[in-house]
């Protein structure tokens, strides 16, 4: 018999994914496909405890949150629910489990289209592919529930008064509309690492969700940028146990206990480094060279290593 935690493990983990398709089925319609969401997990909470968990669970959950949709437009139909001229199409017959990635994709990018203020853009990233509730939401950035709740429910409704498209951006705009998922991400990460509002210095676990999506954004596009930026706040949040002290203060880097530092976010971080550098186009010294002073300052102030003359030695091919 499986258990209620296991299942809840199991919707945690592919939440984001079956929200970002659902959102596509319902053709790009936040409140339905969320509902829809719920619905599906409420249905695998009564069925899988006696059934079993589905070889496919993400599908089960994608399949469910579709017919429950369905059942949601066929209802409002019935009872005149839809204004005159609101698209009242049914989501597609299909729901394409295996289009995931490019869901998730589209997911990020109309949550950061530009369009939305960046407040919206940062509540809707963090409750759309974070998971995070809006209470939790609103306790991060030390607001009302009520009023992130306001927020979230006026981003989806610009969503849709404003028909921002459930697409991946062509590829003359990627660049631009890339840059601005990765501003989100970053700011996302900052006000975890220097807080502007509370007592804290630091918020971790904001700090954690930027990471943790700046890992899909480098996953799924495999951009170089992306994968700087992670590099980026893996570096900083490595420090995170040394940055204050017992009482909550902050503690300068000269001062910082280097042992407490996290190992095995400077060394994937440095390892990002590492590929970006020598897979750089050659048209692009300025850029190289940038890299190379970011990897000499980070060895030199953390004092993690005084060698770089291998790496300083194949850069300087390039130039």
């Amino acid at each position: 018999m499986q258990s209620v935690a296991a299942i809840e493990q199991v919707f945690r983990a592919e939440r984001a994914r079956v929200l970002a398709t659902t959102i596509r089925v319902c053709n790009g319609d936040f409140e339905l496909a969320e509902e829809s969401v719920q619905d599906a997990f409420a249905a695998a909470l009564l069925q899988w405890p006696s059934e079993g968990t589905p070889g496919e669970p993400r599908g089960w959950l994608v399949r469910a949150a579709r017919n429950k949709a369905i059942d949601t437009i066929r209802r409002r139909i019935k009872l005149r629910e839809i204004v005159a001229g609101e698209d009242q199409s049914e989501p597609g017959a299909e729901a394409d489990v295996a289009a995931v990635p490019d869901d998730r994709l589209r997911l990020m990018f109309t949550c950061c289209h530009p369009a939305l203020a960046p407040e919206a853009q940062v509540a809707l990233t963090l409750r759309t592919l974070g998971g995070l509730t809006t209470e939790e939401i609103a306790r991060a950035f030390l607001t009302a529930p009520v009023t992130m709740a306001q927020r979230l429910v006026r981003a989806k409704a610009k969503i849709k008064a404003a028909r921002i498209p459930y697409v991946v951006p062509e590829a003359s705009e990627l660049p631009e509309r890339t840059a601005q998922v990765m501003s989100v991400v970053y700011l996302i990460f900052n006000e975890g690492y220097a807080a502007t509002a509370g007592d804290a210095w630091l918020r971790r676990d904001l700090c954690q969700e930027a990471i943790r999506l700046g890992r899909l954004l480098g996953e799924l596009l495999d951009d170089k940028e992306a994968k700087g930026l992670l590099a980026l706040m893996l570096l900083h949040d490595s420090r995170r146990d040394a940055r204050t002290d017992a009482r909550g203060d902050l503690v300068l880097l000269e001062e910082q206990d280097r042992a407490a530092w996290d190992r095995a976010q400077i060394d994937e971080a440095l390892a990002l480094l590492h590929d970006l550098l020598f897979h750089l186009e050659p048209a692009d010294p300025a850029r190289l060279r940038e890299l190379v002073d970011q990897w000499r300052a980070w060895y030199r102030t953390a004092a993690v290593s005084d060698s770089l003359g291998t790496a300083t030695r194949h850069v300087a091919r390039g130039f």
